[in-house]
C-alpha cells in the first residue's frame, strides 16, 4: 500500500473520507490537535503544526503523497488565515520537494471564486475572485501548487471544494454540493493519474444547478456518482428557514461575500474583465 499523509485529519471532511481512503492506502494522519477517536486499520497518528517546518519534514518523510486538508477553514483575521494557509502550505510543499514526495492534493475552495454572480457559469480559465481573506489564501494555494509543479516537477491537484456532506442543506448547496464518495474519487485521480501536472478541478457532485464548468475534472476521468437533485425537497425546506441576505444571496460565495461588504454592489455584481 502507498503511504499517504492526510493533514487536517481531525476535521469534519477528513472524518467523512478517511474510512473510504484507508481501504486503498496507508494513512499517516496529522493535525495540530488531538487524534481522532476512531483510528482504524491502516491509520497512524502524528501530531504536528503546519507552521513548524521541521515537523512537516518529518511528517512527509517516506510518504508517497499528501492530501492537504489542514489549515484555517473559515474566514478570520489575516494572521489567523495566513500562518497556516500560506506559511504552513509553503512549509509542507517545501518538505515534499525536499523529501521527494511527488503527489500533492490541495484542498482549495469555491471561495477562491466567490465573488462571481450566481448567474455566471465559470470554469478554471476565469480569473480568481476571492470573497475574503480565506478565499485569498486558497487562490495563493493554487498559485504555489502551480509553481511547485512547473519548477520542481511535482504533480499537484487543486480541488475547489464546494460543500462536503451526505446531502445538500439549502439552495446554494444544491449547486455546490460534494458527496464524500465523489471527493474521494477526485483525490484518487490526483494521486494516481499519470498525466497530472497541476490540475485545477471543481469539487462538486452531479449538480444540475451547478455554476461551474468542470470539464477539467471530467477530462481526467471523473464521473460523480451522486446527484444533488435527489435531495431537493429537503434542501428547499431548509432554505425556507434561512433569512434572506442582500449580498450573499447574489454571489456564489454566499455569506462570505456579505461579511464586511461595503463596496459598490452593482459594480461588483456586473464586473467584467477588461481585455
Amino acid at each position: 500500500m502507498k503511504t499517504i499523509v492526510l493533514t487536517g485529519a481531525s476535521g469534519g471532511v477528513a472524518g467523512m473520507i478517511r474510512p473510504l481512503l484507508r481501504t486503498n492506502y496507508k494513512l499517516r494522519l496529522s493535525d495540530r490537535g488531538a487524534a481522532p477517536a476512531d483510528l482504524g486499520p491502516n491509520e497512524e497518528w502524528h501530531q504536528a503544526d503546519l507552521t513548524d517546518a521541521g515537523a512537516m519534514a518529518a511528517l512527509v518523510d517516506g510518504a508517497d503523497g499528501v492530501i492537504h486538508l489542514g489549515g484555517q477553514s473559515v474566514e478570520a483575521d489575516w494572521e489567523t488565515v495566513a500562518r497556516p494557509n500560506i506559511d504552513g502550505l509553503y512549509n509542507i510543499l517545501t518538505a515534499c520537494h525536499e523529501k521527494g514526495v511527488n503527489r500533492f492534493i490541495f484542498a482549495s475552495s469555491n471561495h477562491a471564486m466567490g465573488f462571481y454572480p450566481r448567474r455566471r457559469r465559470v470554469g478554471i480559465d476565469q480569473a480568481v475572485r476571492p470573497d475574503g481573506l480565506y478565499g485569498v489564501s486558497k487562490a495563493f494555494g493554487e498559485a504555489i501548487c502551480s509553481l511547485f509543479a512547473d519548477k520542481h516537477g511535482m504533480r499537484c491537484m487543486s480541488i475547489r471544494i464546494g460543500n462536503v456532506g451526505t446531502a445538500p442543506l439549502d439552495i446554494r448547496r444544491l449547486s455546490i454540493w460534494l458527496h464524500p464518495e465523489d471527493l474521494v474519487q477526485l483525490i484518487e485521480i490526483g494521486l494516481e493519474h499519470p498525466e497530472i501536472h497541476h490540475a485545477i478541478v471543481y469539487g462538486a457532485s452531479h449538480n444540475e444547478r451547478t455554476w461551474w464548468d468542470n470539464t477539467s475534472a471530467h477530462s481526467l476521468g471523473y464521473e460523480p456518482k451522486h446527484n444533488a437533485e435527489d435531495h431537493r425537497d429537503h434542501a428547499l425546506a431548509e432554505q425556507a428557514k434561512i433569512p434572506a441576505e442582500p449580498v450573499g444571496d447574489l454571489f456564489q460565495g454566499g455569506t462570505f461575500t456579505g461579511d464586511g461588504f461595503d463596496g459598490d454592489l452593482d459594480r461588483t455584481l456586473n464586473a467584467r474583465p477588461i481585455r
